[in-house]
């Protein structure tokens, strides 16, 4: 099988020699390992100001593995993925930070509970076994809030939606387009592939701090962003009740980060 690994960066200039460093052993050594015949990389420039761009095109040039798209403009993390899930090939995608908030090297035990019965894995630091390095406090609230309420509407058994550290298998992210351009759209890919009824696996691991540069995520958006759409699944879960459930609710309108 083809494995494709979709990266967004966004003012990530810091952080590309250690993309170079950590990442591409990590992808040779996967290249070599059962059941990947081939192994892509595509990062996707999110409309950066600094000289990311400039850097990943020195750092792997002539690397034929390695795709880098840009965006003319900043659009957003969930537009970012999307970007990438078109133009990557893979039957399996996996999505990882540029700042390896998650372990590069975790990727391939993320793969190996990609099983049979298995249609996406997804990284989980507030599952029992996993675990939280320095991360800011206010992130972690907002992240484990968000989860928390998923947890409600959706399934109690999952213990992390907002990770984007994952591995789909294609006819998934086929299925369970995203149309929310901001952070929501890592969040928006599994809510929607769960209620179209997709196996969800998760990988327990460790969510770090970035060593280098800020986050881009705008807490007060995020959070907004959340509670409307937790809302259309609240409505979604309750018109189901009624034999009316259908998987057409929208985030159009709400696209901001």
């Amino acid at each position: 099988m083809k494995l494709s690994i979709v990266i967004p960066c966004y003012n990530e200039a810091l952080n590309v020699p250690g993309l170079k460093k950590d990442l591409w052993p990590v992808v040779q050594d996967l290249k070599k390992t059962s059941p990947w015949s081939e192994v892509e990389v595509i990062f996707v420039d999110d409309g950066s100001k600094d000289e990311t761009v400039e850097l990943l095109r020195r750092a792997f040039e002539g690397f034929s593995e390695v795709t880098l798209l840009r965006h003319p403009q900043n659009q957003g993390l969930g537009a970012a993925l999307r970007t990438g899930f078109e133009a990557c090939t893979g039957d399996v995608v996996v999505t990882t930070d540029s700042d390896a908030t998650y372990a590069f090297s975790e990727i391939p035990p993320l793969l190996n509970r990609l099983t049979k019965d298995v249609d996406i894995v997804t990284a989980s630091p507030y599952h029992p076994d996993g675990g939280i390095d320095n991360v800011p406090r206010y992130r972690i609230f907002l992240s484990k809030g968000a989860s928390a309420m998923y947890r409600v509407l959706v399934n109690p058994k999952l213990h992390t939606y907002t990770s984007m550290f994952r591995a789909y298998r294609r006819p998934v992210l086929v299925k369970a387009r995203h149309e929310h351009n901001g952070f929501l759209g890592v969040t928006e890919i599994l809510v929607r592939a769960m209620l179209d009824g997709a196996k969800v696996a998760e990988h327990p691991c460790r969510l770090r701090v970035r060593h280098y540069g800020q986050s881009k995520a705008k807490v007060a958006s995020i959070t907004r962003s959340h509670l409307k759409f937790q809302g259309r699944v609240l409505l979604y879960r309750l018109s189901s009740l009624v034999g009316r459930g259908h998987l057409s609710f929208t985030t159009k309108g709400n696209r901001g980060q």
